[in-house]
């Protein structure tokens, strides 16, 4: 394996409006990143693995729900801070961001927001420790864009709940240890649900086959008569907003998980046309390479800024979801196209494994379509500005 030596660009000087703290963060998280996850990541995509040994070290550089507070084993850190986080995870790899954001944000914040005392004092420090690992149960095998059709459902028994139904598309559901299910209760309303690994009936079967997210483990839920506890409900919030509200936070992060997976594709590009002799210069002198490299950073600079300014927002408790909507479908397109552009410019080498590119644009062809399909954004934009909904 090759060293890493990657160097993150910064037209713009964005560094200049960061804080110490989020300077720390970043490049404590990109350290990370450089020893743990670069050396073995390729290995484990060829193998269609996931790394569980890593997991102990997400949680020592606090990638498991920054922002909880620290009273329940949290970093207590701000918005800006976590999305720093998973952009130099998904600089990395989109799959190890998967984990790292199911875990904070679908996870985390639904037991921090709609939970009881007792749900946020049994299960967030041993989640952000990596003591246990969480997933996500929305989407189901026939309802994807539209999670209000969920067919998952319970009713209620003596002294518990009686879960059935199933869930697909599941990040860490194969290894997880509680799932965070969307269901539905006997007149329609939807509850989120903890359920646990070893409660009778429920079962994870993984998804093998995928040629994107190689190095993240992807399962099913499987919910056969599975009695979850009365006390296991979420009882702070119900309705489809609730697991939207979650869903803002991971897409808040994709938004800057995106453009890690974009710089490194950036930084491969550019300082392999440094290297790259042809016609007796470096291809970087030729005009079409210096056209891709250009728009390449100026996309990348502007998802930068884009991004601070909505992590700004959200520290303020103002950003709104078709704001987050809008910078996930925006940074995740900009992302696969420089990721494509750039195998261009390593032309053959850049489907081998030796370089990044190949996985990263792999990987982004699942990022385009989860937690919100690039159109399902578009027509949230526009029933945000038209007043009409289009779904």
């Amino acid at each position: 394996m090759k060293p890493d030596v990657f160097e993150a660009p910064d037209y713009y000087h964005l560094d200049d409006l960061f804080s110490e703290e989020h300077l720390l963060v970043r490049d404590a998280t990109r350290q990370w990143v450089k020893r743990e996850i670069s050396p073995i990541i390729e290995a484990y995509a060829q193998k269609a693995e996931f790394p569980k040994q890593i997991l102990s070290g997400l949680a020592e550089i606090g990638a498991f729900g920054p922002y909880i507070p620290e009273a329940y084993g949290g970093a207590g850190l701000d918005q800006i801070s976590y999305g720093l986080i998973m952009q130099e995870i998904e600089r990395g790899d989109s799959g190890i961001r998967s984990t790292a954001s199911v875990q904070s944000s679908l996870v985390m914040y639904p037991i921090l927001k709609y939970g009881t005392e007792e749900q946020r004092q049994k299960y967030l420090p041993k989640l952000a420790a990596g003591e246990l690992i969480g997933c996500f149960g929305l989407t189901e095998p026939n309802h994807g864009s539209n999670p209000g059709g969920m067919e998952t459902k319970f009713k209620e028994m003596d002294d518990h709940y009686l879960l059935n139904g199933a869930k697909l598309w599941i990040s860490n559901s194969p290894f997880a240890d509680i799932a965070i299910v969307w269901a539905k209760n006997e007149d329609g309303r939807i509850h989120g649900l903890i359920v646990e690994r070893g409660m009778e009936g429920f079962s994870t079967p993984e998804t093998h086959g995928k040629w994107s997210l190689r190095a993240s483990a992807t399962g099913e839920l499987i919910f056969d008569n599975v009695k979850v506890p009365k006390e296991n409900l979420l009882p702070g919030k119900n309705g489809l907003g609730a697991p939207l509200g979650c869903l803002d936070s991971a897409r808040y992060g994709i938004a800057w998980g995106a453009i890690g997976a974009a710089m490194d594709c950036y930084d491969t590009a550019l300082r392999y046309a440094k290297e790259r002799i042809q016609f007796g210069k470096p291809i970087a002198a030729k005009q079409l390479q210096q056209k891709k490299l250009a728009e390449m950073i100026t996309e990348i600079t502007k998802a930068q800024l884009l991004t601070f300014r909505l992590g700004q927002l959200k520290n303020e408790d103002r950003a709104t979801t078709a704001q987050i909507s809008m910078a996930k479908r925006n940074n995740v397109d900009m992302a696969l196209k420089i990721a494509r552009e750039a195998r261009q410019i390593l032309g053959a080498m850049g489907i081998t494994g030796d370089y990044s590119i190949m996985r990263h644009m792999m990987n982004l062809e699942s990022v385009v379509t989860y937690e919100g399909t690039h159109d399902i954004h578009l027509l949230i934009t526009g029933a945000d500005i038209t007043g009409l909904p289009a779904f």
